[in-house]
C-alpha cells in the first residue's frame, strides 16, 4: 500500500518535490496546499488546498514542508500532533527555540521527522563518504568549502548563514562524522539587504578536523565545491556536477634539492572516479519514505537538523562578537 503524500508549498523548491513524490515508488501525492496558488503548474489535477489544515484533513501519512523557514514551525507542530512522518526543507527552523520545539513534538510522538540537507545525497558526496570510510584517505586532516554565487531572489527571509551555510555544516559534519566543536566566523552585509550576504567560517570538529566554510551571494561564478585533505591525499567534490577527482600523496622521492628536505607530500596520481549520478532529491525521498517504512537511511534526522542550525547561529554570533564560540 502507497504511502499518502501531502505537500506545503509549491514555490521554487516545492515543485521538484512535487515530480519527485509523483515519480518514486511506494508513494502517492495525494495533496497540495499553497496559500500563494500554484505558479508553476505543478498541481495537475489536485486541487491547490489553502494551507496546512486542508492539507492534514486530506488524510495523509507523510508531508513535505517547502514553505518559507519562518512557516516551518507551525506546519510541522500541527503535522506531528495530526501523526504524519514529516519532511522539512533546510533550516529546520528560524530558531532554535522553534527548532528545538519540532524535535520534541517528533520525537514524543514516535515519528520520522526529517530535514532536507540535500548535499547529503548528491553522488559526489556519497560516494567521498563511502572512500573515506573505507579508508582510503587515512586520517582526516581538513575540509574546506566553497560555495558562491549570485543572490536568488526567492529567498527573503533569511542570510546565506541560514540559507547556503546550512548545507557546508551539515555536510561536513556527515562526511567526516564529527560535529562541529568551536567556530570563527567573520559576515559582510553588501547588498543593502538585513541579512549578512557572504560568510566564512573556520572552526574545528570534535574529531581534530580543520574546517573552512566559504559562503556568499556575491559572487558571479558559481562554485560548489568540497575538498577533503587527508594523510594519503585529498578528494575534491564537485556537488554542481556530481564529480570526484582523488590526488593522491604520491611516494616518489623528490630530486630538486631545495625541497626533498621536507618529507610530508608529494604530487601522486590523480583519478576521476565514474559512479552513478542518480538526483540528489530522489535519493532524499527515498531515504525519508525508506525511513517511515522502519528501514535504517541517511535521512537527516531533526536533532541533526537542529545541531545544523545551532553550529549556524554559533557562527552568526561569532562574527558579532569577535570571538570564537562553541556551538
Amino acid at each position: 500500500m502507497a504511502l499518502r503524500a501531502g505537500l506545503l508549498g509549491v514555490g521554487m523548491m516545492g515543485r521538484h518535490h512535487a515530480r519527485v513524490l509523483r515519480e518514486i515508488d511506494g508513494v502517492d501525492l495525494v495533496a497540495i496546499a499553497d496559500p500563494g496558488g500554484d505558479p508553476h503548474g505543478v498541481a495537475g489535477d489536485l486541487e491547490v488546498l489553502p494551507g496546512i489544515d486542508a492539507l492534514i484533513d486530506a488524510g495523509i501519512d507523510i508531508a513535505v514542508v517547502a514553505v518559507p523557514t519562518r512557516f516551518h514551525e507551525d506546519a510541522a507542530l500541527k503535522l506531528a500532533a495530526a501523526g504524519v512522518h514529516t519532511l522539512v526543507e533546510k533550516p529546520i527552523a528560524h530558531s532554535l527555540q522553534a527548532g528545538q520545539r519540532m524535535v520534541d513534538a517528533f520525537r514524543d510522538a514516535g515519528l520520522v521527522g526529517a530535514v532536507g540537507h540535500i548535499e547529503r545525497f548528491n553522488p559526489a558526496l556519497q560516494e567521498l563518504r563511502r572512500r573515506i570510510e573505507a579508508g582510503e584517505l587515512g586520517a582526516v586532516y581538513q575540509v574546506v568549502t566553497r560555495r558562491q554565487g549570485p543572490f536568488p531572489a526567492r529567498i527573503a527571509d533569511v542570510g546565506v548563514a541560514k540559507d547556503l551555510a546550512s548545507h557546508d555544516v551539515d555536510l561536513t559534519a556527515w562526511v567526516v562524522q564529527s560535529d562541529y566543536d568551536v567556530v570563527f566566523a567573520q559576515t559582510a552585509f553588501k547588498s543593502g539587504r538585513e541579512h549578512e550576504d557572504m560568510i566564512t567560517i573556520t572552526g574545528r570538529t570534535t574529531s581534530g578536523v580543520i574546517v573552512n566554510n566559504i559562503v556568499n551571494w556575491l559572487s558571479p561564478m558559481k562554485e560548489r565545491v568540497t575538498i577533503v585533505t587527508g594523510e594519503k591525499g585529498a578528494f575534491v567534490a564537485d556537488t554542481s556536477t556530481g564529480d570526484l577527482t582523488f590526488y593522491a600523496n604520491g611516494t616518489i622521492p623528490l630530486e630538486w634539492e631545495s625541497v626533498s628536505t621536507f618529507r610530508g607530500v608529494s604530487e601522486g596520481d590523480v583519478t576521476r572516479y565514474a559512479f552513478a549520478k542518480r538526483e540528489p532529491l530522489r535519493v532524499e525521498h527515498e531515504a525519508f519514505r525508506d525511513a517511515v517504512l522502519g528501514q535504517q537511511t541517511d535521512v537527516v534526522t531533526m536533532e541533526q537538523g537542529q545541531r545544523t542550525l545551532a553550529v549556524v547561529e554559533a557562527a552568526l554570533e561569532s562574527a558579532q562578537s569577535g570571538g570564537s564560540v562553541r556551538p
